[in-house]
């Protein structure tokens, strides 16, 4: 049929759209990915906005979990561990003096 409507499918043809079909797909990744950030309040681009921004294509999701989950545990894990802080419970009321029982 490509044939019937003078259209003739070359290599170059092919690598044409391909490369345009790419090179949209890089622009709507790159926008999506920036409004993620935004939209979190950052002004950086996490691993789990790329992992959220391929939720259509699960084999890619699930490629990308799967490689955030390995880069996960190649990082080394730290000796020290936090300071709690302290909850606002914990903490006494403005003004107010506590005054122990007799």
């Amino acid at each position: 049929m490509a044939y019937e409507i003078g259209y003739h499918r070359t290599p170059l043809r092919l690598g044409v759209r391909w490369c345009l079909s790419t090179k949209a797909f890089e622009g709507q990744l790159a926008k999506d990915l920036e409004l993620f950030a935004h939209h979190a309040g950052r002004k950086s681009v996490t691993m789990t906005d790329v992992i959220v921004s391929a939720h259509r294509n699960e084999h890619l999701a699930a490629s990308l979990r799967s490689y955030s989950d390995e880069l996960k545990a190649k990082e080394p894990q730290s000796d020290r561990k936090r300071k709690k802080v302290p909850r606002k419970e914990d903490k006494g009321i403005d003004g107010m003096v506590n005054i122990p029982d007799l």
